[in-house]
């Protein structure tokens, strides 16, 4: 039987076999046919911007996945459009309609992330002379998501760890006692742990190609004993049960049937990055402390203590504590209602 190889983009046959010359030589004439009918279009400002230095080391591997995913969406709607109607202000309109459209199919947030893809490549071709303005940068989004209070309470996690699988309950453990993100945890190996602290750099903090922010995080008895009693099957700590990597969509569809298991419907992991937060301030913890954990600015810190620990009863219990038990405040805690010395009289004018 003979194999035929095609390129995707063009459909053009390649000669030879991957790995010899004559195949290389074939490809790079596809690729090169292929840019030039992408040429001023939409569909070859993604190509592009996809393909450039900025999008690969200013942004994390999630993201670049996600652009990927929801440029091709747009690419179904206006791959053909020229680059010259970028530069009319009109164009506007067409981009706000068509979001208008995903919203109702697809929902408000994934229309607002798409137009903002589309946001981020138009600025990065405006930054290099390819148009002339990006008009939809600043659109007002349709999706404003307040998950201030969802934090996942101490019932909501006895009923996970009752029914998830052992693999899901490592994963509650670490998030718990990290305050990391999912993409980092997953991305934990054995090398990250020295027997007392966890040692990692955060994707999400990467920026113009320099490496994330690097936190220490001291392993309480509860991550030591799990870590200490985990067979090392691979080079990762969480793998799914034959010891492979875990797919971004399968550990999500995983955590999703567990947490439905568990009767839990409108919490999310990343709410544990929040709940560990919380956590640590319930304890005690002043804001620089935890922000040394889970790797966050001191204003960000700040920001989500503010969204939710004025929502949370152990704080206000421990604030009371305090109040009541503080040398500062021992006059207030003496206060006793008395009778009144001066009584307004009885049958005076003007009653």
């Amino acid at each position: 039987m003979r194999v035929h190889y095609y390129h995707r983009a063009t459909g053009t046959r390649l000669e030879g076999v991957p790995g010899d010359v004559e195949f290389a030589l074939s490809y790079a004439a596809a690729e090169q046919l292929s840019r030039q009918r992408l040429a001023g279009t939409f569909n070859g400002l993604v190509r592009d911007f996809t393909l450039s230095v900025e999008f690969d080391k200013n942004l994390a591997d999630s993201t670049k996945s996600e652009y990927r995913r929801m440029l091709t969406k747009a690419e179904l709607e206006f791959g053909d459009m020229p680059v010259a109607a970028l530069n009319d202000p009109r164009v506007r309109s067409e981009f706000m309609d068509w979001r208008e459209k995903v919203a109702k199919t697809s929902g408000e947030r994934e229309a607002d992330n798409r137009l903002s893809a589309i946001s981020a490549m138009l600025t990065w071709a405006m930054d290099r002379g390819k148009i002339a303005a990006n008009y939809i940068r600043g659109f007002k989004r349709l999706y404003h998501g307040d998950r201030s209070e969802k934090i996942w309470l101490p019932e909501h996690i006895a009923a996970f760890m009752k029914v998830a699988s052992i693999e899901m309950q490592r994963a509650m453990i670490l998030a718990l006692h990290t305050g990391q993100r999912q993409g980092d945890i997953l991305r934990l190996t054995w090398t990250n742990y020295d027997g007392t602290a966890i040692t990692l750099r955060q994707g999400k903090s990467r920026r113009q190609g320099n490496p994330g922010r690097q936190v220490v995080i001291p392993c309480t008895k509860t991550l030591h004993r799990m870590l200490d009693r985990m067979k090392r099957n691979s080079t990762l700590i969480l793998t799914t049960p034959t010891g492979r990597p875990f797919k971004k969509r399968y550990f999500a569809r995983l955590w999703d049937e567990a947490s439905a298991d568990a009767g839990i419907t409108d919490l999310h992991f990343h709410d544990l990055r929040g709940t560990a937060v919380t956590m640590l301030a319930e304890a005690g913890c002043t804001p620089p402390m935890i922000g040394t954990i889970t790797g966050h600015s001191l204003r960000t810190v700040s920001t989500i203590l503010e969204s939710y620990l004025a929502r949370t009863r152990p704080l206000a219990d421990q604030a009371i504590t305090l109040f009541q038990n503080a040398k500062a405040t021992r006059f207030a805690n003496r206060l006793q209602t008395g009778t009144a010395k001066h009584t307004a009289s009885k049958g005076k004018t003007g009653e």
